[in-house]
């Protein structure tokens, strides 16, 4: 069994996936660079980070589907899609409108 855990998390558009990592503890997430949204460069980057580490993956649901979900999952690995809605935000990053007052 694997000691050391990873967690990674996903920002997936059409044509790339940003990549963050956090180590088990409460270490600082550390962004970890850019891959194409293909299957083998998602199984390159996930068989490199993975080397000696049990992977928990997650990403925001979003219009490119459930593609790499199926893809980390059949490759054995945790993944966790979750809803934006139920993604806290902290107060200060609330989008404020303000509305400009016309003359």
């Amino acid at each position: 069994m694997k000691d050391i855990t990873k967690y990674i998390g996903l920002d997936i558009s059409k044509e790339s996936i940003a990549v963050a990592i956090a180590d088990s503890g409460r270490e600082t997430p550390r962004f970890y660079g850019m891959i194409l949204n293909t299957p083998e460069a998602i199984r390159k980057r996930v068989d490199h980070v993975g080397k000696n580490a049990q992977l928990e993956i997650c990403y925001e649901a979003g219009p490119t589907g459930y593609k790499v979900y199926r893809q980390l999952s059949s490759m054995g690995i945790s993944c966790i899609v979750m809803a934006p809605s139920l993604i806290p935000v902290r107060q200060a990053n609330h989008r404020h409108d303000f509305t400009i007052p016309t003359q």
